[in-house]
């Protein structure tokens, strides 16, 4: 039976995903834009402002749906003015599913602002699944795309930590199940990894294999990549964010396989591996 699905961050690299996954199910998809768009200039029919900011906007968007996507904007940080009042909302016209896209270690560290979120959920039995996918792949080909395109190297410093680096492709494909398949996976939190830990190491010599040219890795110090994300000219904030992040890498943060993802999928999950031979292009000189 056909159903209505809203997915907010389309635009991201997990919402495409979701999109590319959703795109063979049995779904009316609708897509929230952050921005409103002329009727006119709308490239899918389907698009419907929604602002967490602004609570206006909320029944509009959610009006029909069976199901929603949700995912927390990085620019937003008062979980409960936003979407936990946007929960409230779908909850009260009747949606039947929620699926929230957390972060791995969410539901043990308040300071995450994710972990407001999967609280607020919880508290109400059953319409709900969360999913804690570890570190991207994807990271790769965005927040470290520029330094292996342009410098050859990684730059970071994570020491001789280990990831076990998760694919976005099986985190939408997980994501569109629960959207889709509901009552198969409410009331369910998800730790989701890649099927293997690497090093950075390993990963700079999948890419010199892929690439056809060395990549090497450069374990950065603590100081030394702050400076360089700040010659990137990146806010403060993320910047101290960004650090902490990998520096926790050093200490083992990622490493864990968690099978939860393959017994999900019915199939081993892709690895670090698998995104760099598809993706190759992505870091080829002159590349944009």
């Amino acid at each position: 039976m056909s159903q209505t699905i809203l997915v907010t961050g389309a635009s991201g690299n997990v919402g495409r995903e979701v999109l590319r996954s959703l795109k063979d199910k049995p779904a009316t998809i609708r897509i929230a834009s952050r921005s409103p768009v002329p009727l006119g200039e709308q490239q899918n029919p389907n698009t419907v402002y929604l602002d967490f900011e602004d609570p206006t906007t909320y029944l509009n968007a959610i009006a029909g749906c069976q199901s929603v996507f949700l995912l927390r904007p990085p620019a937003i940080s008062n979980m409960k003015a936003t979407l936990n009042r946007f929960i409230d909302t779908v909850r009260e016209v009747g949606v039947q599913q929620i699926v929230f896209l957390s972060v791995a270690g969410a539901d043990r560290n308040p300071i995450i602002p994710h972990y407001t979120v999967e609280q607020h959920l919880q508290n109400h039995p059953g319409d709900w699944t969360i999913l804690r996918p570890g570190f991207f792949a994807q990271n790769l080909g965005s927040a470290y795309r520029s330094d292996i395109r342009n410098e050859d190297r990684l730059y970071l410093p994570s020491g001789r930590g280990r990831v076990a680096f998760v694919d976005l492709r099986d985190v939408g494909q997980v994501a569109a199940d629960a959207l889709v398949s509901w009552k198969t996976h409410q009331g369910k939190a998800y730790t989701l990894t890649g099927p293997q830990a690497f090093s950075f190491e390993e990963v700079a010599e999948c890419l010199t294999s892929s690439l056809g040219r060395k990549i090497r890795y450069d374990s950065a110090s603590i100081w030394g990549y702050a400076r360089h994300l700040q010659r990137q000219n990146l806010p403060g904030a993320q910047i101290l964010v960004q650090t902490l992040l990998h520096l926790g890498l050093r200490f083992g943060q990622a490493e864990t396989v968690d099978p939860t993802l393959e017994r999900l999928l019915g199939r081993k999950p892709l690895d670090v591996r698998d995104y760099i031979t598809d993706h190759a292009q992505l870091w080829r000189k002159g590349s944009t």
